[in-house]
């Protein structure tokens, strides 16, 4: 019984870890992300999808590599931060464009790039979390 009430436990946190995650990433842009998605904005829906799949990939290495439901919140965070860094460090690199703006104007090559920067990124930091 036990086990069944700590797996329960241990996938709403995931769940609210991931949705927690995504709410953070929707305030870092200056627009609505579901608005931009309502108009069929593909370069914010390729940039939203790898928010989603490296913040999953996060919480997956953190949940798999720590017993504890803490130590993983806590190696999410760290792991999340370092998405959230990449992010602003990938703007920083590209001073002659804001990349917001190139998401909002549909700019799919923009959406693709900063996709895989998440992904990429969430591979890389996966690989600390112990």
């Amino acid at each position: 019984m036990i086990i069944v009430v700590n797996l329960v436990i241990s996938v709403l946190v995931i769940i609210l870890l991931q949705l927690l995650g995504m709410v953070i990433f929707s305030w870092m842009t200056p627009f609505k992300d579901m608005e931009e998605l309502k108009k069929g904005n593909v370069a914010v829906a390729l940039a939203l999808g790898g928010k989603f799949v490296a913040t999953a990939i996060i919480l997956g290495i953190a949940a798999y590599t720590n017993t504890s439901i803490w130590f993983m919140m806590l190696w999410f965070a760290v792991g999340y931060l370092c998405l959230i860094a990449a992010y602003w460090i990938f703007e920083l690199v590209t001073p002659g464009f804001k990349i917001s703006d190139h998401l909002q104007k549909g700019n799919v090559a923009v959406g693709i790039m900063l996709c895989m920067v998440f992904i990429g990124t969430a591979f890389a930091v996966s690989s600390l979390i112990i």
